[in-house]
This record gives C-alpha cells, structure tokens and sequence, in this order.
C-alpha cells in the first residue's frame, strides 16, 4: 500500500493542503469510530453484572479487533512516518513513535482477549469474574481515550494537519 505523505509534499501549497484536509478527515472519522466504540465499552461495563445487552457485547465483539487493526494500519502507514519526519527534523528522538508503535501490539493483543470475553458474555448472559471483565474492559478503552488525545494535542498539529 502507498504511503501518504503528508509534510514536505511535492507540488504546490494548494495539493499539500488537499492532502492533509483527506489526511485529517479520515483521521477524525477513526477517531469519531473509536470513541464510539469506547462509550458501547464502557455500556458493557457499567451494565455488569445484571444488566447485560447481549447483542450489544456481540456486534462489540465482531467490530472491535478489526476496527482497531485497521486504525492502527493507517496510523503506521501514514500518521506515525510523517511525525517521525517532523520529530526527527526538529532534533527530536523516536521515543513517542515508538511508545505508540509498541501500544498498538499491546491494544491489538488486549482486543483479541476482550473480543473472546465479549463473545462468552454475549452468548451465555453472564461472565464468572465480572469485577475483572469491568477492569478490562475499562482499562482498554480508557487506554484508547488517552490515544485519541495524544493524537489530537500532538501529532496532528506536529504533522500541519491542525492548527497548534
């Protein structure tokens, strides 16, 4: 797949800001779809132990990991070379590019798991250690809450996307 460059395009002023108005649009839609997501998350959490939608935790279960690996593609793909780019033009190290990229692994391993803990309250209405599931699922979505955020206050105004 073609990576999108988003700082120091060829061409003119005009093309560069075409690009990153596509660049910033398909970013707020993954954001908007994340957040999403995270608020059906945190539905299911806060519905444990006796109050749980059973078709929710299962149209949950079959969004989440592809959802979140194909947000995570286009991140790599696209987000974290160009702010690399700027990083490493300002002198700055890869420390924050790479946290994000080792997130992703942790945040694809973690969907998987609550997929399956999903999957088996969805089906059965009920779960053994619903105190642990509440924690999971509560730490990944506040974990994906707190991704969105670092995305919005610092990569995208790095990258000439937004306004700083």
């Amino acid at each position: 797949m073609k990576t999108i460059q988003i700082t120091a395009l060829p061409g003119d002023e005009t093309s560069r800001q075409r690009c990153q108005t596509s660049v910033l649009a398909i970013v707020e839609l993954a954001h908007a779809q994340m957040l999403r997501l995270c608020a059906l998350l945190e539905e299911v959490a806060d519905s444990l132990p006796a109050s749980i939608d059973r078709r929710k935790c299962m149209m949950i279960a079959c969004e989440l990991e592809p959802l979140v690996r194909g947000i995570h593609r286009f991140e790599e793909e696209t987000l974290l070379p160009a702010y690399e780019r700027v990083l490493e033009q300002r002198g700055r190290g890869r420390g924050s590019v790479e946290r994000l990229r080792a997130e992703h692994i942790e945040d694809e391993c973690f969907a998987g798991e609550l997929t399956e803990a999903l999957l088996v309250l969805g089906r059965d209405g009920s779960v053994d250690n619903p105190e642990a599931l509440g924690f999971m699922l509560r730490g990944f979505f506040e974990a994906q809450r707190r991704h969105v955020a670092f995305e919005r206050e610092h990569v995208l105004p790095e990258i000439g996307c937004v306004e700083a």
